[in-house]
């Protein structure tokens, strides 16, 4: 079976007791594009790799996403500012599927990977967070599972989980790609708690990045960490976008001018702007931008 089918397979399966919150129509539920090599018509640069258009988010009555258009671009870092509980974060949950997870909430408009929309009747939300992977702010390792392991953890959500071998190559490919291999190639067997806080982080960035998702999604990954862990998350983060798209919600406005190509500001709830990083930093359109990136207010 090609690489297209089984996304298309894993796309298909339904999930019956899931409940799906996303207001839009039924559309189509095969992403032709997602699995071929980057020089096919789903990853020209010039098409939205991950597209959110009339987005909307609801914690029961409260709207914290309002209508919200964003594309993250393919071969690129996207970064999302703004203060805090300006919806950064549900944005962010909402592109892979997370939100709906909460109780009581709620979303509508749509939101597309290369072009077919993740969410609808048919469509596995698992199999969406294969394809477009998420690491939190606090390291999440499973603390009962090895290095290994915890990599390995997504291969799961397969519909055939590969060999002993595959996956020890699998687990060896994400580990150099999140550039922890030679820190942890000779204690794979070992817990994954009694690495440092940056190795935990950068583990986790591994784990999502076994399941060869398009779209990587980082909801502020060193705000815990000290210095130097955080310069090492951000080499990454920036070397990272030659092979994924990487969206990056933080905090911190020097991270997003070092990392990002494009940068995203909201306000309460809104899209305030986005446009490339070095034009927002320093020629904002919109004077709310401007206060909030000279300090005047967040």
């Amino acid at each position: 079976m090609t690489a297209d089918a089984e996304f298309d397979d894993r796309l298909l399966a339904t999930e019956p007791n899931s409940t799906r919150h996303l207001e839009v129509p039924v559309a189509m539920h095969v992403f032709p594009n997602a699995d071929r090599p980057t020089t096919t018509a789903g990853t020209d640069a010039s098409v939205a790799r991950l597209e959110a258009t009339g987005l909307n988010a609801y914690f029961g009555k409260q709207h914290a996403v309002k209508d919200v258009t964003l594309t993250l671009d393919p071969r690129s870092v996207t970064a999302i500012i703004g203060p805090s509980g300006c919806g950064k974060s549900t944005l962010l949950r909402c592109l892979n599927r997370m939100h709906e997870t909460v109780p009581g909430a709620r979303t509508s408009g749509s939101v597309a990977l290369d072009g077919e929309q993740l969410y609808g009747d048919g469509t596995s939300a698992i199999a969406v967070r294969r394809h477009v992977g998420m690491v939190f702010q606090r390291p999440t390792p499973f603390p009962t599972m090895s290095i290994r392991d915890n990599v390995a953890a997504g291969l799961r959500t397969q519909g055939s989980v590969p060999s002993r071998a595959h996956i020890d190559d699998i687990v060896e490919d994400a580990l150099r790609r999140a550039a922890l291999w030679q820190e942890v190639k000779d204690r794979l067997r070992t817990g994954a708690v009694a690495l440092s806080g940056g190795q935990q982080q950068r583990l986790c960035i591994a784990r999502a990045l076994a399941t060869k998702p398009r779209v990587l999604l980082l909801d502020e990954p060193t705000a815990s960490l000290d210095p130097s862990s955080t310069q090492k998350i951000e080499e990454l983060v920036y070397e990272l976008r030659s092979t994924v798209t990487v969206g990056i919600v933080t905090h911190n406005m020097q991270q997003a001018a070092r990392v990002s190509d494009r940068t995203a500001f909201m306000l309460d709830g809104a899209l305030i702007e986005a446009a490339s990083t070095n034009t927002l930093f320093t020629a904002p359109s919109d004077p709310r931008t401007e206060a909030y990136i000279t300090g005047r207010f967040g």
